[in-house]
């Protein structure tokens, strides 16, 4: 363990297994929560912070589920205004502002976002669009975002738009409709920077820990590293395991939608310095993203499929969806791109509230529910808002079950990592490592303890002292933990071989 590092903040094997023998030699805890997504580490966080003895448990790894697949947006709720949906649109516009400039402003970047418009497409539903946009923008400034972190929206001449997003097809077209969101640099890395920082507040997370039954008299819960099981007594449970919430709470129903990304080499469409948005014909809240990430990949996406049976722990992309994407980004572009350009693949489902309907007409609103047995399930909602969805959680819980407990305080409380952009501007460390780590940069590096071999890119930038990093520090237990989730290398598969050399290296040296 490097000691520039706040132990207390810091995940990894030796804990864990310290963790299982204190709750099997003192099983009673105030909350327990089910789920390591951003939900479930949202909560922890939030119960810890307030003064509770706080047990996370993930039957898997962190960010194993739909929160690793979304499209990174931290978005302020557009397409939901276009429904009508005026308070999940300010609610997602005040968590946005949070994200961006109290908890994780090292994670959350801003990103200009393009409409294009072309001759012969009509003019309505750019006006509704712009129109849309500026209502939008309405709530930036409700919400108390400043301009200087995200812009207002405006319209492009046809160059302006062309500098911006080279890859659009440039007969006919008329300009662009501009506009600014959020985007992380990596959803996983927000889970466990919220679940490391739930450490550092007291709370113990445990990954390959699975809730086996819940009852009112308590919890079994199952290591699955060794298969040996052990009885906790939780005054409170939360249950947020996503779209698996129903095995443990019955009577909730669900209707998951299947959201599918493309990966795509950045240069097969011209080296975008902004997102390209492709309006999907027949809807007026619909999109296909062309989102430019750091390191000149871009994702494509999204799908919104229903998804019919059991919910899989790792969903497929069909080549329907590739179908789909492709098709309508080709519409904008002047290069068609095939599937020969897609370099990987990924889907997510989304935990939407079952009603009648389609899955992009169903409500992106959340629920909090107490079953009989007492435990909270929360679903639904999306990543923009687990902070929000976290404390009306906990806040239930604390209620149904007599807790005696502080007020919330994640509104003010900034995650492992995060500083003003100032503070990160002024940090002597690699760029690229400061928009993933934030002030903890400087200790990745230490993880090389001098060899310039470790410092040297393994695949993608990723470096073998980040991996170290993600053992030591980051909850990291093989090489899919580390190569999938800790720096995503995993999501082109090409990339994922060449690195699990060096993830199996990082392992050994603990």
């Amino acid at each position: 363990m490097h000691p520039t590092v706040p132990a207390s903040s810091s995940l990894n094997s030796a804990r864990r297994a310290a963790d299982l023998a204190d709750l099997a030699a003192r099983p009673r805890v105030d909350v327990l929560v089910i789920g390591g997504g951003v939900t479930g580490a949202g909560a922890a966080l939030d119960a810890a912070s307030r003064g509770l003895s706080t047990v996370l448990v993930e039957r898997d790894d962190l960010a194993f589920g739909t929160s690793r697949w979304s499209s990174k947006l931290v978005h302020g709720g557009l397409r939901y205004l276009a429904r009508g949906q005026v308070g999940i649109a300010y609610e997602s516009a005040r968590e946005r502002d949070l994200l961006m400039r109290v908890t994780a402003p090292h994670l959350v970047r801003p990103l200009p976002m393009i409409v294009p418009v072309h001759r012969g497409a009509g003019l309505v539903k750019p006006l509704l669009l712009r129109g849309g946009m500026g209502m939008g923008d309405a709530l930036r400034v409700l919400a108390g975002t400043p301009r200087g972190v995200l812009p207002p929206p405006r319209l492009l001449t046809a160059r302006q738009t062309l500098r911006l997003t080279p890859g659009v097809r440039p007969e006919g077209l008329r300009g662009g409709i501009l506009s600014f969101d959020g985007q992380l640099v990596d959803d996983a890395r927000l889970v466990v920077a919220l679940a490391r920082t739930a450490a550092r507040e007291g709370a113990r997370v445990i990954t390959r820990c699975s809730a086996e039954s819940v009852t009112a008299d308590g919890v079994r819960l199952r290591d699955e590293a060794t298969g040996q099981t052990l009885a906790l007594r939780p005054r409170a449970v939360v249950n947020a395991t996503g779209v698996h919430a129903g095995e443990l709470d019955p009577s909730i129903r669900l209707s998951p939608s299947r959201g599918s990304h493309l990966v795509l080499d950045g240069a097969a469409l011209g080296r975008l310095r902004a997102a390209l948005t492709v309006p999907v014909l027949g809807s007026v809240n619909r999109f296909v993203f062309a989102l430019p990430q750091t390191d000149g990949r871009v994702l494509a996406g999204l799908t919104d499929e229903p998804v019919d049976g059991p919910a899989p722990r790792v969903p497929e992309v069909p080549d329907a969806d590739v179908d789909f994407l492709l098709a309508h980004l080709n519409q904008a572009l002047r290069a068609r791109i095939g599937r020969e350009h897609v370099l990987g693949a990924f889907a997510g489902l989304r935990p939407l509230l079952h009603a009648d309907g389609t899955s992009s007409d169903l409500s992106r609103e959340h629920s909090v529910t107490v079953a009989p047995t007492g435990a909270v399930t929360v679903v639904g909602g999306k990543l923009t808002t687990y902070r929000a969805m976290a404390e009306e959680a906990v806040d239930a819980a604390v209620r149904a079950r007599g807790l005696t407990a502080g007020p919330c305080r994640t509104r003010t409380l900034p995650l492992v990592g995060a500083a003003s952009p100032e503070v990160l501007d002024a940090l002597d460390a690699p760029r690229r490592l400061v928009r993933r780590y934030g002030t903890e940069a400087a200790d990745v590096v230490a993880e090389a303890g001098g060899d310039p071999a470790l410092l040297a890119p393994v695949v993608r930038g990723v470096t073998a002292a980040e991996l170290r990093f993600g053992v030591r520090h980051e909850g990291a237990l093989d090489v899919d933990d580390l190569l999938d989730r800790r720096t995503r290398i995993g999501l082109v598969p090409g990339d994922r071989a060449a690195a699990e050399a060096a993830a199996s290296a990082a392992l050994a040296a603990g």
